[in-house]
């Protein structure tokens, strides 16, 4: 069975225009900080080539609270009470309203998949748990498939295994960090080695090794978010056409 792989870079590592040419894939990163207009959104997809896949980043306001250095980016205005009701999957009106820009956004791309990146802060605890089932409850998706990417030890297999599959989310991980939980979709994000050392440069060994780590019964998404993206996909790229000729 052939291996179904798309590989790209988070966010726009080059330009739009090489982008497309040279990847399968991008994930947005600008909806992270502040969503670009619809009308923005919707030239990329046009500009890009009709089989090319976009996902997302889900807005900070659902994820991250006020007090993370990324709202530096925010230029949103908010008042400091709707500030203080942003971030941790909570349920109120100004985590409802980043869901629907980044939805809007993601709609307008066309895009496969949205990832909800959770601060490292962000822990398995009953009352974080409750906050995630009453907001992925209420949420409306539009087919599209929703993507959580957990940090820290507290998340294990055996907690995340019944929750994703409850709340129908697809396992993001950095394949050389954990293997994905549950079945379906592989979003895979590199992040470096040690885990989170952006400047790091994949060897060619490294990249033999992702290799093994792709599912042949499920699509993989392959996205590298380092400072050298571009690069190690273009290699990761080359290995895999190398080994799957024609």
């Amino acid at each position: 069975m052939a291996v179904k792989v798309r590989v790209g870079t988070c966010g726009f590592a080059e330009s739009h225009e090489r982008t497309f040419r040279d990847f399968g894939l991008v994930e947005i990163q600008q909806t992270f900080y502040q969503p670009p207009r619809p009308a923005t959104a919707r030239r990329w997809r046009e500009e890009a080539p009709r089989d090319f896949t976009f996902t997302l980043k889900a807005w900070q306001l659902v994820t991250h609270d006020a007090r993370s250095p990324t709202y530096r980016r925010l230029r949103e205005p908010l008042s400091p009470q709707q500030l203080g009701q942003a971030g941790s999957f909570r349920w109120n009106p100004v985590t409802h309203m980043a869901w629907e820009r980044t939805l809007e956004t993601a709609l307008a791309l066309d895009a496969k998949a949205v990832l909800f990146q959770a601060p490292r802060s962000f822990g398995p605890t009953p009352e974080n748990l409750r906050r995630m089932r009453t907001f992925f409850e209420k949420i409306p998706r539009h087919g599209l498939r929703l993507v959580f990417e957990p940090r820290g030890e507290g998340w294990t297999d055996r907690l995340l295994h019944p929750l994703l599959r409850e709340l129908e989310l697809i396992h993001g991980v950095d394949p050389f960090l954990r293997t994905p939980v549950g079945r379906g979709l592989r979003y895979f994000r590199l992040h470096g080695r040690p885990a989170y050392h952006y400047r790091y440069r994949y060897s060619d060994e490294e990249l033999r090794q992702l290799r093994t780590r792709l599912s042949r019964a499920w699509p993989n998404l392959v996205l590298f978010n380092n400072d050298h993206m571009a690069e190690d996909a273009r290699r990761f790229l080359r290995l895999l056409e190398e080994e799957n000729p024609g």
